[in-house]
């Protein structure tokens, strides 16, 4: 006989078009962002998780990971995504301000 537990907590499942893109920005190395981890679905939540763990803020732009998401991996952004891309430094060094304020 099978027993139905209606009070089993349901696990979350990954979003399968969740996607997520990962840049590193180091001037003195390269012109341009360079894509560093790109995924989708559980991997895409896997490059989440270790930003949050690692301290590195994240900034949502469906349209952008689209964009960025074709790119391959590292592959530095072209120019035509560096105004974009640009919004999204500036909004990861404001992050890391306002954290070393905290400190």
């Amino acid at each position: 006989m099978r027993e139905n537990n209606n009070n089993a907590v349901p696990q979350p499942h990954p979003l399968p078009n969740k996607k997520a893109v990962a840049l590193k920005y180091e001037p003195s190395e390269r012109i341009a962002p360079v894509v560093v981890a790109k995924g989708q679905g559980r991997i895409a939540e896997s490059i989440l998780e270790k930003a949050t763990e690692s301290g590195v803020p994240i900034q949502q732009d469906k349209s952008l990971v689209e964009v960025l998401s074709k790119l391959d991996l590292d592959q530095e952004v072209p120019p035509e995504l560096y105004t974009l891309v640009a919004e999204v430094l500036s909004f990861v060094y404001r992050s890391d301000q306002r954290a070393g304020a905290k400190e």
